[in-house]
C-alpha cells in the first residue's frame, strides 16, 4: 500500500475547519474527475472480511464488497445474482450441496482464481479456530470435491439458509495461495481480493484510498479512485458534503439531509432499508420480570419518535421482521400504552416515586438520531416508573460486550438483515447459542432449535411467525423501526441505493 500525496492527504483535513472558510458557498463543485470521495459513517477494524466481530457488522460491507467478492452476489433490490458462483443447489433429498465456480477471473496479485479458493474459503470458515463469527453455518456442509469448475458437498446438517449466507455478512472468497503464504498478520498489511477495487493506502481510524481493478470480471469501474473517510461524526460527515470536501454522504440527520439535498450542486436520496433500530434486552436483572419488559415495550411512542426526530423517516416495528422479510407478520403488534405500562409495573411494585432502574446503552453518530432517540425513549420510561442511565459506546464495543454476553439489561442496535430470512434476523437475535443474541432461555431456544433444520419451506416460515408471535408476547426484545437511509451526494453524481443498507461505490456513477 501506497501513502497519500501532499494534495490528497491536505483534501482529509478537518471538516469543521473547511466548513468555516467556506461558510458562504452555495454552490458545490463537482467531484474531481476520476476519484470518488465517501465520508463514511464508520471506520474499518479488519481487512479480514470473514473473522472476528467486524465481519457481521452490516455497516462494513459497502468496504468489503469494493475489495472481495462473495460467493453469491445480491443486487441492490435484494435478489440473488452470480458471484463468484454462477449457479447453485442442493440435490433433490437435500443431502448434498453443488456449485458452479465462475471461469477467467483473477486475483489482485495477478495469481488464477480457481474452484481450490472456494473450497479453502469455505473449509477455512467452518473452523472454530479461525474465528469466523457464522462458522456454525459453514460447518454444515463439508467433505468437498472438485470436478472442473463444479463442486460438490456433503451436508452435515441441513441449514436452509446456506447459500443465502453465501451473499451476506461473511460470505467473501479470500485466495488460498496467497494467505497461506503470508499469513494473516501478511494479508492485514496487504489484502488481496477479486473485487472491483483493490487497496492503495489505508491509515486506521483515517481513511481507505482504492484503485479500480482494471480486469475485474464485471466490467472496470467508474472511478479510478476511491477514498472512504472514516468520519464517525455526523457533524463532521454534514461538513464534508456541504464544504465540498467528499462527494458522498450518508446517515446523517434527516433535517441536515432535507436541507442538503435543496441545495445548489447537491442531490439527495432516502429509501427504507433491511436495517432496524432495537433494543437489545439481556436476561438479567430487573429484565426477568415480565411486567418490567412488557412495560418497557408498550412505554415507547415509536409513531412520535419517528415524527418528531426523524421527520416521519421510518417504519415503526413490533417485531425483528421488516417488511421486505419472508417472515413478516403485520397482525403482530405492541400497542403504545402507557397506562398499561404503570400497570404492569405497579405489579411489580414500582411507580414513577419508586422507578425501577437499570442501564440502557448507545451508540451516538452512528445512526441518525441513535442518542437522541434513547433520550426520547428514557424520557417515556420515567413517566410511566423506569428510571434508566444512558451509556455511550462506539459500535464496536457492542460486538465486543455482546460476543461476551456483557450487554447488561438494555442496548440499542442497528439490526440488518440484508437476505431477509426469519433465522437471521430474529433467528440470531434471539436464539441463545448465537453469539449474537442478549436474551438467552431454554423457552425460546425450544421453539426456534427445530426450526434450523426444517426442510419444508412453508412449514418452517409458519414456525418462524408463531415464535415471533411469542416473543413479541413475552417482550423479550424491544424492535423500535425499519429505517430509511438518507444519502447525500453531488448532483454531478447518479447513486444507487441500496436496500441493504451498503453504499458500495459500483453503485456511484458519473452523472
Amino acid at each position: 500500500m501506497t501513502k497519500l500525496t501532499r494534495r490528497e492527504a491536505l483534501s482529509l483535513g478537518a471538516a469543521a475547519f473547511l466548513t468555516g472558510i467556506l461558510a458562504g458557498r452555495t454552490h458545490v463543485e463537482a467531484a474531481e474527475a476520476g476519484t470518488l470521495t465517501i465520508a463514511f459513517n464508520v471506520n474499518l477494524p479488519s481487512f479480514d472480511p470473514t473473522t472476528g466481530p467486524s465481519a457481521v457488522n452490516p455497516s462494513i460491507q459497502a468496504i468489503y464488497r469494493s475489495v472481495f467478492d462473495q460467493f453469491i452476489g445480491q443486487g441492490p433490490d435484494l435478489k440473488f445474482q452470480p458471484g463468484l458462483l454462477t449457479a447453485w443447489g442442493w440435490n433433490d433429498d437435500k443431502t448434498k450441496v453443488w456449485m458452479d465456480v465462475r471461469e477467467g477471473v483473477t486475483w489482485h496479485d495477478g495469481s488464477k482464481f480457481t474452484p481450490d479458493d472456494i473450497v479453502w474459503s469455505l473449509e477455512r470458515a467452518a473452523k472454530q479456530e479461525t474465528g469466523n463469527p457464522i462458522q456454525f453455518i459453514w460447518s454444515t456442509t463439508n467433505n468437498y470435491k472438485v470436478e472442473g469448475n463444479r463442486i460438490t458437498g456433503d451436508v452435515v446438517r441441513f441449514e436452509p439458509t446456506f447459500f443465502k449466507w453465501m451473499a451476506f455478512l461473511t460470505g467473501y472468497v479470500l485466495p488460498k495461495d496467497y494467505y497461506t503464504k503470508v499469513g494473516a498478520e501478511g494479508f492485514e498489511k496487504k489484502p488481496v481480493g477479486t473485487g472491483p477495487y483493490m487497496v492503495d493506502a489505508y491509515e486506521g481510524n483515517s481513511y481507505l484510498r482504492l484503485k479500480a481493478n482494471p480486469n475485474y470480471f464485471g466490467g472496470k469501474p467508474a472511478f479510478d479512485t476511491v477514498i472512504f473517510k472514516f468520519v464517525p461524526d455526523t457533524t463532521s460527515r454534514v461538513a464534508e458534503i456541504e464544504s465540498g470536501s467528499s462527494d458522498v454522504t450518508l446517515e446523517i440527520p434527516y433535517e441536515d439531509f432535507d436541507r442538503l439535498k435543496k441545495k445548489s450542486g447537491l442531490a439527495g436520496v432516502a429509501t427504507p432499508i433491511s436495517d432496524i433500530g432495537m433494543i437489545f434486552i439481556s436476561n438479567v436483572d430487573p429484565m426477568l420480570d415480565k411486567n418490567v419488559r412488557l412495560a418497557a415495550n408498550m412505554a415507547i411512542d415509536k409513531e412520535a419518535i419517528i415524527k418528531r426526530l426523524l421527520r416521519g423517516y421510518g417504519k415503526p416495528l413490533s417485531t425483528l421482521e421488516a417488511p421486505e422479510y419472508e417472515a413478516y407478520d403485520a397482525s403482530v403488534k405492541i400497542p403504545y400504552d402507557p397506562e398499561q405500562a404503570k400497570k404492569l409495573l405497579a405489579a411489580s411494585g414500582y411507580s414513577p416515586a419508586k422507578p425501577v432502574k437499570f442501564a440502557i446503552k448507545t451508540t451516538r453518530g452512528f445512526k441518525p438520531k441513535d442518542y437522541e432517540m434513547i433520550q426520547a425513549i428514557v424520557g417515556m420510561w420515567r413517566k410511566v416508573g423506569i428510571e434508566a442511565e444512558i451509556e455511550v459506546y462506539e459500535i464496536a464495543k457492542h460486538y465486543e460486550l455482546r460476543a461476551a454476553h456483557q450487554l447488561g439489561p438494555a442496548a440499542f442496535y442497528n439490526w440488518g438483515n440484508a437476505i431477509g430470512d426469519p433465522t437471521t434476523s430474529t433467528g440470531f437475535a434471539m436464539f441463545g447459542p448465537s453469539p449474537h443474541s442478549a436474551w438467552k432461555t431454554k423457552d425460546v431456544d425450544d421453539m426456534l432449535g427445530p426450526l434450523w433444520v426444517e426442510k419444508d419451506e412453508a412449514k418452517r416460515i409458519a414456525g418462524w411467525k408463531a415464535a415471533i408471535k411469542y416473543i413479541a408476547e413475552q417482550g423479550y426484545v424491544i424492535p423500535l423501526l425499519q429505517y430509511v437511509q438518507p444519502i447525500v451526494y453531488k448532483s454531478s453524481l447518479k447513486v444507487t441505493p441500496n436496500v441493504s443498507g451498503a453504499l458500495q461505490p459500483t453503485l456511484v456513477s458519473k452523472g
